[in-house]
């Protein structure tokens, strides 16, 4: 990607340190030297794995040549070794300030998918709060509408699928959770979200089929035979289907489309079973 045009151009030419880069060490004063030279000792360093000399190398480059455009890809650097080494909050920061000091430049899409890429890679698992999921697909739709020509936005579409699996992950949890406290009300408002807002997602499915019980089990039986009937139409091989229809039958009706409900609605423009 882009930063192997940044360490091309170091070896063919010629602020925001932090974490795991603070030392005990006393603060080296480098005398003024080109910013050509001192960025290239920069990649020197870091690919000799000595991280935290090499920012800063970097960071030298930007205080003593700040005008220079030896200092905007020094900043760049500064962000890319900090998510290498899991310093996101450092890459977070040092991507913001080259978007605000640099917004049109030619690596603006890295630095913005650096970003995305800080808050991706902290995902937590579903039993945990999911504001860092909302905070990366955020930033990841960002690369999308600013840049969609880039290879950023082609990876960046992906990783928003995987974003918003997971937090239809964390909606199915919690609505398995109320229907086995027999709260139903509540259990159907978290599987209306998987089904009116992540409809793509593998959760999709078992939501429909839970909407079905959780109706079935208020004697709601038309909105269940509905949620049943879109299960079917849209995956009507699924092992949920089948659950769907026998519970369904076991109440004396089959499957049945109200096209006033809701869950019709949701899915209409849809076509996720592949049916023309």
């Amino acid at each position: 990607m882009r930063l192997a045009g940044l360490l091309l151009i170091g070896a063919t030419l010629g602020a925001c340190s932090g974490g795991i880069f603070d030392t005990n060490k006393e603060e080296v004063i480098y005398p003024d030297v080109p910013a050509e030279q001192r960025y290239n000792e920069g990649l020197t360093l870091m690919q000799k794995e000595d991280y935290a000399e090499a920012i800063r190398r970097f960071e030298d480059v930007d205080r003593q040549h700040p005008y220079s455009d030896w200092a905007r890809k020094a900043m760049l650097m500064i962000a890319y070794i900090n998510y290498t080494q899991g310093q996101y909050d450092e890459c977070i920061g040092a991507a913001r300030r080259y978007l605000t000091l640099h917004p049109g430049s030619a690596d603006a899409a890295y630095a913005q998918y650096l970003i995305a890429s800080s808050y991706y890679d902290q995902i937590p698992d579903i039993s945990r709060d999911q504001q860092r999921t909302q905070r990366a697909i955020d930033s990841l739709e960002e690369i999308v509408r600013k840049y969609p020509e880039t290879e950023y936005a082609v990876s960046a579409k992906k990783k928003i699928e995987v974003a918003r699996d997971q937090l239809a992950g964390k909606e199915m949890m919690v609505g398995r959770y109320y229907l086995e406290q027999r709260n139903y009300a509540g259990a159907i408002n978290r599987f209306k979200v998987v089904v009116t807002k992540y409809q793509t997602t593998r959760h999709v499915e078992e939501a429909l089929y839970r909407l079905t019980e959780a109706y079935m089990s208020l004697g709601i039986v038309g909105e269940a035979q509905t949620s049943a009937a879109v299960l079917g139409y849209n995956f009507p091989d699924s092992s949920w289907y089948k659950d769907a229809y026998k519970l369904v039958e076991s109440r004396g009706v089959s499957p049945q489309m109200n096209e006033g409900s809701w869950i019709t609605k949701a899915f209409k423009g849809f076509n996720l079973g592949g049916k023309a």
